[in-house]
């Protein structure tokens, strides 16, 4: 089922009632409209003003809501994780900590696969020279050990933004759009991964200690070419701030087509099937993760 995404960039009152999204404001709190909480998939609080109940709270979680709260500079700053979102969590958990590194190598070398297959054809999309990529991702060994990834990564943005661009997590221009949406797709992943039983802490390639979602790092590789068609529009229709609109447009993120095979799926959906296979290759049921293509 493809879930809701809320925005809140204005100081609204949320509260739960009869399992059921209250949205009002301190000004007209007559004024009140529910939805329901099994219909929403994302939440994102933007407004310092913003207040919301922990019963709600607690309903979100237990229906794996994911609930980004943004920080003074409007950017995503947090996100509220079910720590319980699956019947089978324990034994998946398991699957993930006795993974061995030929598995996770060999996991690692299909997301890098992916990811450059999916940069090529968005750049074949845009009119731009996707074949610079290919000898780069039929090549890839296992564990990205000649790091495929990097030099795809130097060819690819040097081809969609031009010689002069630099990919920087700081920084105005598209880098600050492209920011914000890969912060919307991890916070996406992460709860794909939590929904399947997997836990985010848990990484195939990314380590860091003060990351705690490495896994949704590495799975989300292959989608972000989808954030970076939306800002790519963006950017060469003139905008390079992130307006209320802009947001808006790199929220639509997760209803975007993706094709598995012949079956198209939005975004969101998209995610659910690719940790649901991830979940099966750590339990040794399937081999091979279940990645779209962008078309």
């Amino acid at each position: 089922m493809l879930k809701r995404t809320l925005f809140f960039s204005t100081p609204f009152c949320l509260s739960l009632k009869d399992n059921q999204m209250v949205i009002n404001t301190k000004q007209m709190p007559e004024e009140k409209r529910t939805i329901p909480i099994e219909d929403i998939g994302f939440v994102v609080l933007e407004h310092q003003q913003t207040s919301i109940t922990l019963p709600l709270l607690n309903a979100l979680s237990d229906n794996n809501v994911a609930v980004i709260i943004c920080g003074n500079n409007f950017m995503p700053n947090a996100m509220l994780m079910n720590l319980d979102s699956n019947t089978t969590q324990g034994e998946r958990y398991r699957n993930q900590i006795e993974a061995s590194e030929p598995l996770k190598k060999g996991l690692w070398k299909q997301v890098v696969e992916a990811k450059i297959r999916n940069q090529a054809s968005l750049l074949n999309k845009l009119g731009k020279d996707g074949a610079i990529l290919k000898p780069l991702y039929s090549n890839v060994k296992s564990g990205d050990s000649d790091n495929r990834e990097g030099i795809a990564a130097r060819l690819y943005w040097g081809e969609l933004f031009g010689k002069d661009f630099v990919r920087h997590r700081d920084g105005a221009g598209p880098n600050l759009l492209l920011n914000y949406g890969y912060t919307l797709l991890r916070a996406a992943v992460a709860r794909a991964l939590m929904g399947s039983g997997l836990f985010p802490a848990f990484g195939i390639f990314h380590r860091n200690r003060y990351n705690a979602f490495p896994l949704a790092d590495d799975i989300m590789e292959p989608y972000r070419p989808y954030v970076d068609e939306i800002v790519y529009h963006l950017y060469i229709n003139g905008e390079h701030d992130l307006s209320k609109e802009v947001k808006t447009k790199l929220l639509h993120l997760l209803f975007v087509d993706t094709a598995f095979g012949k079956v198209t799926k939005p975004l969101g959906v998209g995610l659910s099937t690719t940790s649901a296979s991830l979940a099966k290759c750590f339990g040794g049921t399937q081999k091979k993760i279940s990645y779209p293509l962008l078309e």
